[in-house]
């Protein structure tokens, strides 16, 4: 119960972060790529794919279900709401998506699961946020979108580190199976 919490905790902390971040283009000749949100968001996946590899499909629902419904209210509150509502549509199907695509992968090599689950819920997020927070509205979207997605893939990548080194501490139900 424990885990689950933090879980909640984490994703809520992660989402909001993200959703104000998002916007902020970074400086430069990046501003027309790329936000803060692009660094923090991907570590969403981050936290349902722990949950997912230690307590089941079914907790790691819980925590996607209970994140997403602080990080709405908390992102109404903090961030715009257009931003605000589009991040929960794409967070709740994307992150959904990643529960499901972990969980049939969880036999696979320890790196397959979350990689392929944070890559495929990546581009889902990525196309459903950008086009129902930005589409009309003059900005670079589209330019946003792609750096977005590159660099949820790139720290898609980078996670797999602190994923295997927190297999190692976080001890899995000994009940855990993929959903069928």
């Amino acid at each position: 119960m424990k885990a689950t919490l933090f879980g909640i905790l984490a994703m809520a902390i992660t989402v909001v972060a993200s959703n104000i971040l998002v916007e902020y283009p970074l400086p430069g000749v990046l501003a027309d790529w790329l936000t803060y949100g692009a660094f923090t968001y991907p570590v969403a996946f981050l936290v349902t794919d722990l949950t997912n590899r230690a307590r089941g499909a079914q907790a790691a629902r819980v925590v996607v279900l209970a994140g997403f419904a602080i990080a709405v209210v908390l992102s109404l509150i903090f961030a715009d709401t257009r931003i605000a509502l589009a991040s929960g549509t794409a967070f709740l199907i994307a992150q959904l998506l990643d529960v499901t695509v972990f969980d049939k992968l969880r036999q696979a090599s320890w790196w397959k699961a979350p990689l392929v689950s944070s890559g495929i819920g990546s581009l889902v997020d990525t196309t459903l946020f950008f086009s129902i927070a930005f589409a009309g509205t003059g900005l670079p979207w589209d330019t946003w979108a792609m750096g977005d997605f590159s660099a949820k893939i790139i720290m898609a990548l980078t996670c797999l580190a602190p994923f295997r080194l927190l297999m190692a501490v976080v001890t899995p139900r000994a009940n855990v199976e993929p959903a069928r």
